[in-house]
């Protein structure tokens, strides 16, 4: 099989690559800039550790989230299932039957962006992708990492990427470089057989990277995520977005209001993103987490093992977890 980008985009569904980068400037709201060991992004100080979807339907979605990013069953209960990777879970599916899909326009989940360990690993999941005829919704380069856009059977985004060298990002101060550009599909799959997958199973160190969310507005955002969580902007204001991180990775958690400007608190009953968690390796940085929280006027939930959780503005839960 001859395998390039023409063959890529159309196994993907996808018309041409003006309409792939298109999708990934959906997804990242970006515009095109001229010309075994865990990744960088879970050594920081805070790193994203799982998240909570709440679905309808269970069974397909555990065969999709299986089938298609190679995840296993850790766990189930009568609430859901957990998946992750070998015995770390990372996505919990609520099962939800008689909830409503919840509205785009509502604050929520944007996207769950899975991180591959190496570029290598993303090349082998996007040949297991296309050859699955996986449908996809955008492929971008976004200078500090490589990106592919899809949705699952219930529409909640996901991103599957992997990060360039640390070494290779662009900062002015705390402003990191984070275009988005076309993928070169081409190059990138040239690490990797295109003629079968190899694909069986998630890598041993595939992690969530990052959390997008849906928010009603920035400034909130950034009081909840920025003053009181404590994660650090690397990218300049902006009205619509704000890119957030921990210990100088490009970003553990981004929000934006492109769909979802004013959007009031969510509905708990429908579809979408249930609670995600942030892993805090130093146990003092999880008090003063807590006492900027308090002194902000937002309740923590103390929960087993030490886990805290807050809820944001729009009723997203955080779990707080040491690590």
């Amino acid at each position: 099989m001859q395998f390039t980008r023409r063959h890529t985009l159309k196994f993907a569904g996808i018309s041409c690559a003006a309409t792939a980068l298109a999708g990934a400037l959906k997804a990242e709201g970006g515009t095109p800039l001229a010309n075994a060991a865990l990744p960088f992004a879970l050594t920081t100080p805070m790193h994203v550790g799982q998240a909570a979807l709440r679905v309808r339907e269970l069974d397909p979605m555990i065969e999709y989230y299986g089938s298609v990013l190679g995840m296993n069953e850790v766990e189930r209960t009568a609430r859901g299932v957990t998946l992750g990777v070998g015995a770390v879970p990372l996505l919990d599916l609520v099962h939800k039957p008689a909830a409503d899909f919840e509205s785009p326009t509502s604050a929520g989940l944007f996207h769950i962006a899975y991180l591959m360990p190496s570029r290598k690993d993303l090349a082998r999941w996007l040949v297991h992708a296309a050859l699955k005829q996986v449908p996809l919704s955008g492929f971008a380069d976004h200078n500090v990492s490589e990106a592919i856009y899809l949705n699952d059977p219930e529409g909640n985004g996901i991103e599957v990427y992997s990060d360039r060298p640390k070494d290779t990002w662009a900062w002015s101060g705390r402003v990191v470089k984070m275009g988005t550009e076309p993928l070169d599909v081409d190059d990138l799959v040239t690490l990797t057989d295109t003629k079968t997958s190899d694909y069986e199973a998630a890598p041993p160190a595939m992690r969530i990277g990052h959390i997008h969310l849906r928010v009603g507005e920035i400034a909130a955002a950034r009081a909840f995520y920025e003053a009181a969580v404590g994660l650090q902007p690397t990218q300049d204001a902006r009205a619509d977005a704000s890119f957030l991180s921990s210990g100088g990775y490009h970003h553990h958690l981004a929000v934006n209001t492109w769909n979802s400007r004013g959007a009031k608190e969510r509905n708990t009953m429908e579809t979408g993103l249930d609670w995600f968690s942030l892993t805090i390796r130093n146990p003092a940085d999880l008090e003063a987490q807590k006492e900027r929280l308090r002194a902000a006027g937002y309740v923590l939930v103390e929960m087993e093992n030490d886990v805290v959780e807050a809820i944001d503005p729009w009723g997203t839960r955080l779990r707080l977890v040491p690590g």
